[in-house]
């Protein structure tokens, strides 16, 4: 379960914690039988950025990104396509971000594993409100 990061800092090994099923919808399932699974590890105290493992079995799926996520590859690999673009292989130690609003596919030829950060948008009127605050607590150390 995920824990609230305050003062200490939680490390997380590419094997660590006990994952969980995560059906991958079927009407994103495009070629094969595709097995997710998923572990959320940490939760910011705002509840606006959280931290997991997930990983999945070989397949071709669309996936649709409601929020922000930036990946590390830390086993196996995937080609991931937006849209028309070409496919772009990952592999161990590759980083990738997908911001909100798009949809993905992921070509799984045997197995790939992953550390996400997964942060929900703000809106911009927020984001403004947000950066001055924290520029005045900034100024206030």
């Amino acid at each position: 379960m995920a824990q609230s990061l305050t003062s200490s800092v939680l490390k997380v090994g590419r094997s660590d914690g006990p994952l969980v099923d995560l059906p991958i919808n079927p009407d994103w399932i495009l070629e094969g039988t595709p097995h997710a699974r998923l572990s959320e590890w940490a939760e910011s105290p705002d509840g606006t950025t959280s931290h997991w493992t997930w990983d999945c079995t070989a397949g071709r799926f669309r996936w649709y990104y409601d929020v922000d996520e930036s990946i590390v590859i830390v086993e196996g690999s995937v080609s991931i396509q937006l849209g028309d673009e070409a496919p772009v292989e990952l592999a161990v130690g590759d980083a990738a971000y997908f911001p909100a609003g798009h949809w993905v596919t992921w070509q799984v030829g045997e197995y790939v594993r992953k550390q996400a950060v997964v942060r929900v948008p703000v809106p911009r009127g927020f984001r403004y409100a947000v950066n001055g605050i924290g520029r005045r607590t900034h100024r206030l150390r």
